[in-house]
């Protein structure tokens, strides 16, 4: 066959190629799905994940005593048990708990969300840039850093937030601050691994400026161990959120929050154990769920989890 009669059937067969990969890609993609699925406890946290975004997004407009939420006075109805008319009790100002605790979702999930995209931009754009370029530029970022991960989280994230006062906002940063470290750390490891590679150097021979081949070629292969992290750390930064709120350094009165919460209750945990009790639950709850959707992401990202298939 002649040259010009082989060029029709490449061209007719770049389609087929094409519509292949496209099909092995869903394919994987079903793979990962049915992997994720085949693990009980994974599904167990994204069913309770979706019942709290749903709770924090709707809730709030739902609730049986929406008074409650701003701060009303029923002196009354104080400290009185779970029953039919109030689910979780109330509080030692007659506020119904159930109320408060719907309400404070909201609050406690945008709060560890925020904290997490933070943390997560900052940190791994800061180890993307010292992983790959090197040199001074990453030694300093690195050592910073080390600087940062010699202090414990709690009592670094307390010293930002007493810095910057009292509030949401303020708390959302302070920890943000302290968590952006561990991020930065995993993104450098997994450039590094990925800096040396066939693919790497594929696009740097074509012509591909350093900049393109790290945020358009090595950034997207490392970003699953670094996502699976994320999906593990909202979990505990809705926690650390509250223990700052516990100690006053988070959200203020009267803006429903957990950590608040049990920090009002526990001066009656003896009389009025639902007090502190319901708001804790919430907060088991969500760490709990995270941790499991964080263990099934992680088996259907891990490349030798894939390869059993």
């Amino acid at each position: 066959m002649s040259a010009e009669g082989a060029i029709p059937t490449l061209v007719r067969a770049a389609p087929e190629v094409s519509r292949r990969s496209f099909l092995g890609l869903g394919e994987r993609q079903r793979r990962a799905l049915r992997q994720f699925r085949q693990s009980p406890l994974s599904m167990v946290g994204l069913a309770i994940i979706g019942v709290l975004l749903a709770i924090a997004v709707a809730g709030p407009f739902f609730v049986p005593y929406p008074d409650d939420v701003s701060g009303a006075l029923n002196i009354k109805e104080r400290l009185e048990a779970p029953s039919a008319q109030h689910l979780f009790g109330t509080d030692q100002a007659g506020r119904d708990v159930f109320t408060r605790v719907i309400a404070g979702a909201r609050v406690s999930l945008v709060a560890g969300l925020v904290v997490i995209v933070l943390a997560f931009t900052v940190g791994t754009l800061l180890g993307a840039i010292a992983g790959f370029f090197g040199g001074r530029l990453g030694e300093g970022i690195m050592r910073a850093t080390d600087i940062f991960l010699t202090i414990p989280d709690l009592i670094l994230a307390m010293a930002f937030a007493a810095a910057l006062g009292p509030g949401l906002f303020n708390v959302m940063i302070a920890v943000s601050l302290v968590w952006w470290p561990g991020y930065c750390r995993l993104a450098r490891a997994n450039v590094v691994a990925l800096r040396d590679s066939q693919f790497a150097e594929a696009a740097q021979s074509i012509g591909a400026s350093r900049g393109r081949v790290l945020f358009t070629h090595i950034l997207p292969n490392a970003f699953p161990t670094i996502l699976v992290k994320a999906s593990m750390d909202i979990g505990f930064a809705v926690l650390t959120t509250a223990a700052l709120g516990f100690i006053g350094l988070g959200t203020q009165p009267p803006t429903p929050d957990w950590g608040v919460m049990i920090a009002d209750g526990r001066n009656y945990l003896r009389e009025a154990w639902w007090f502190s009790t319901f708001p804790g639950i919430a907060i088991l709850l969500t760490v709990l769920a995270f941790n499991l959707l964080g263990d099934g992401l992680r088996d259907v990202m891990d490349p030798r989890a894939r390869r059993r298939f």
